[in-house]
């Protein structure tokens, strides 16, 4: 078992949180922890750790949709497009009303086109865009395409503060999100909240607080770890035997029609299961041009 849902708390960063599980679980330096999409500091919600064999899942984490909770608040415009950074504009929101920014969200469900924010980890010449911002400096960013699947007004508290819950592709920024929303509305917003309350196939539900798990760990309490083939609950699966397990362990050649015995695999990659005794997990593949079976990575079954 190699993975941990965290409900990060607002405040510290996410790699502060990975350091934080790190010390609690006691676990060496030499083993590989990470987590699975970071979240601002003053976020809080659903932060995966994935642990030892566990980082394997990593990139599909990262890839993978995620949902929010978020507090605009309208006519106040920051550098950082959040409450943590300087006001650098503002405007009145006399008149502004449920109704209307209802409208506005139109404009931002499906795919849309997206400018990363200056304050971001994004890299610009080997430097990050914050350490560029950080020093007066703006530079251009190309637009880029997110699709915001789902959007919803869940209140709005007048005269400036709207509600909002979403789901989102990977390389949203709900900042920028925000900020845009306040546009569309000409009076300017930022972010003062945002929760994330899904990551993945991962709910707020299944998460445990830094607190709980420093109590559960000091009493030698029974941690909520998951496995891997949790995190890939998205992806197709294709059971194999314990001989075709062993083929792909060992990198050997495997003809994509051997392993999916004619069943048709939707999507672009598919988990591979040992079907000899409890299913456990083998690889995950895609099929190559010439009809062999690419590993796209590869587990110690578990």
């Amino acid at each position: 078992m190699s993975l941990l849902i965290i409900d990060k708390p607002s405040g510290p960063s996410s790699f502060a949180v990975v350091k934080r599980v790190r010390k609690l679980l006691a676990r060496p330096r030499s083993e590989k922890i990470g987590h699975g999409g970071t979240l601002d500091p003053f976020a809080s919600g659903v932060l995966p750790i994935c642990l030892g064999e566990g980082t394997k899942v990593l990139a599909f984490l990262l890839d993978a949709d995620k949902a929010y909770e978020a507090v605009v608040r309208f006519g106040i415009e920051t550098d950082t497009l959040d409450l943590t950074g300087q006001v650098v504009a503002e405007r009145s929101v006399a008149g502004l009303h449920a109704a209307a920014v209802e409208d506005a969200l139109a404009a931002f469900r499906g795919a849309i086109e997206q400018v990363p924010p200056m304050f971001s980890a994004l890299k610009r010449e080997g430097r990050p865009l914050y350490s560029y911002a950080r020093a007066g400096q703006t530079v251009e960013r190309e637009a880029r395409s997110v699709t915001i699947h789902e959007l919803e007004l869940v209140g709005f508290d007048p005269p400036d503060r709207a509600t909002l819950r979403l789901r989102c592709s990977k390389g949203t920024y709900v900042r920028s999100f925000a900020a845009d929303l306040g546009q569309r509305l000409q009076v300017g917003a930022h972010l003062v909240q945002l929760r994330r309350t899904a990551s993945g196939p991962f709910r707020i539900e299944q998460a445990i607080t830094l607190d709980d798990l420093a109590v559960r760990t000091a009493e030698g309490q029974t941690l909520p770890f998951l496995a891997p083939l949790e995190a890939l609950a998205h992806l197709p699966r294709l059971s194999v035997d314990l001989a075709q397990a062993l083929v792909l362990e060992r990198g050997q050649r495997m003809v994509w029609t051997d392993l999916s015995r004619g069943n048709i695999v939707a999507g672009p990659a598919c988990a591979v299961l040992e079907s000899d005794g409890p299913p456990s997990l083998v690889a995950v593949v895609s099929e190559n041009p010439d009809g062999s079976v690419k590993i796209v990575r590869g587990f110690r079954r578990c």
